[in-house]
């Protein structure tokens, strides 16, 4: 009789957990899912109490970075980091079998992730060297809880970009859907705008409204109209942003 392989997921984006759970349900429906954490120390505590076979953690969570969680789990756990850094950072601890999955997760890389666990169970597999993995995303990742994203991907129809942050304008929420405005138009990424926002360097990119964060290098004025409300124009860019009152206090130090 073969019992079934057990999982958690540890990401601090409740959505993005649900997400994950939904779709490797759908893909792997043997798998059993026996607990999601919402924080580096619940993820432990449901190690300790479940000992999964696998566990999908975030790198960057409060409490025990997905990072800390690996360095702290015995040599049978199979681990999967879950990660919104870009994929140059990540390409380097790729060669060293460790496997990752790049927010926002596909189906198709979910599916080759599978594949390898399955492949590594059924041949019952040593889960790799962990601390090897670690210290490789260490050279990689030195600042792992500061490390800011430097290029978003993003489409343009069927063509993906590698967006350097810094060309960033600004980027507006629209319904499912965050626009990424560069001088060279318009591109899409499905990622929430507050997953974005926690992303960011907070000191290069500002909030304005709860559908639109701007590049604060780009901002060329600011204007208030007879009604007290504040616009913000940028550079490279025809369009005059509003300010939400919530925020006007930002622009007073300029």
């Amino acid at each position: 009789m073969t019992t079934a392989p057990t999982a958690i997921i540890a990401d601090d984006e409740q959505h993005l957990a649900n997400y994950l759970n939904d779709r490797l349900s759908a893909l792997w429906p043997e798998l059993s899912i026996v607990g999601i954490a919402k924080n580096g120390l619940e993820a432990m505590r449901l190690v300790d109490d479940e000992s999964p076979a696998i566990v999908f953690l975030d790198i960057r969570m409060p409490g025990l970075t997905g990072l800390e969680v690996a360095s702290r789990l015995d040599a049978k756990t199979h681990v999967v980091f879950v990660t919104a850094y870009d994929q140059y950072a990540v390409e380097a601890f790729d060669r060293q079998a460790a496997d990752y999955l790049l927010k926002p997760v596909t189906d198709d890389r979910l599916t080759r992730t599978i594949a390898r666990l399955k492949k590594k169970i059924a041949q019952a597999e040593s889960p790799g060297d962990v601390a090897g993995i670690l210290k490789q995303l260490a050279q990689v990742l030195p600042t792992a809880k500061n490390n800011y994203l430097r290029w978003i991907r993003a489409s343009v129809g069927e063509t993906v970009r590698q967006i350097p942050i810094d060309e960033v304008l600004y980027l507006q929420a629209q319904d499912k859907y965050v626009s990424v405005y560069t001088k060279d138009g318009e591109s899409l990424i499905r990622t929430p705008l507050s997953e974005l926002s926690a992303q960011l360097d907070p000191n290069e990119f500002w909030q304005i409204h709860r559908s639109t964060i701007i590049n604060v290098n780009r901002v060329v004025s600011t204007q208030r109209d007879v009604m007290g409300r504040t616009q913000v124009k940028l550079k490279e860019c025809k369009a005059e942003l509003p300010v939400s009152r919530a925020y006007a206090h930002l622009f007073k130090q300029m």
